[in-house]
């Protein structure tokens, strides 16, 4: 399957430290309270970065984004940063960190963090278990306690069953024994020529 193939050639040998440049940016961005002057100078670096990006600019098939397999959400930097400990046809298991940028209040991850980091996790779950391309077709979260971000949590996901090309799957968010989040999702197996 494309998606899961691995390529840590892709964006070169700094790909890597140019995501962890920009998560590092996010959090400071998210609770920065700048004056007009730090802004104004932020914002002309900013610009000038932009532009230098602009010629590495190339299509979403081409980015490296999904496919670094040797870093944290496989250097997506839209997912809350993730390692995968296992994929396997009975389950995923990996570790997820939600950074500052994530915060939702009161040192706790936002929700909406959670849905997007179980979204993209049941989805590999899927994809593993059935060796295809699947979509979401609908997600169910229940939050049973805070989320703390700057703590390694656990998350693990299986599938408990298939109905045609229909994927059932189901995940837990623990903070060593306790329990912060669930999920249930229902996949789509695509049909060739989908995308």
């Amino acid at each position: 399957m494309a998606e899961l193939a691995r390529d840590n050639s892709a964006g070169g040998p700094h790909y890597g430290e140019l995501i962890e440049q920009v998560r590092e940016l996010m959090d400071k961005v998210r609770l920065c309270s700048p004056s007009d002057d730090v802004a104004l100078d932020a914002i002309a670096m900013l610009k000038q970065l932009n532009d230098r990006l602009d010629e590495a600019v190339v299509d979403e098939w081409s980015a490296p984004t999904w496919r670094r397999h040797d870093l944290p959400s496989r250097g997506n930097i839209t997912l809350p940063p993730f390692w995968i400990d296992r994929a396997a046809s009975d389950g995923v298991d990996a570790r997820l960190t939600f950074r500052t940028f994530h915060l939702g209040g009161n040192a706790a991850a936002h929700g909406g963090h959670i849905a997007l980091a179980f979204d993209d996790l049941l989805g590999m779950t899927a994809a593993v278990h059935t060796k295809q391309v699947t979509r979401t077709a609908s997600l169910t979260i229940d939050y049973r306690s805070i989320t703390p971000l700057d703590t390694e949590l656990r998350v693990h996901g299986r599938v408990e069953r298939v109905e045609g090309r229909k994927v059932y799957v189901r995940a837990t968010m623990s903070d060593g024994d306790r329990l912060c989040a669930e999920a249930n999702g229902l996949f789509i197996v695509l049909k060739p020529g989908q995308a």
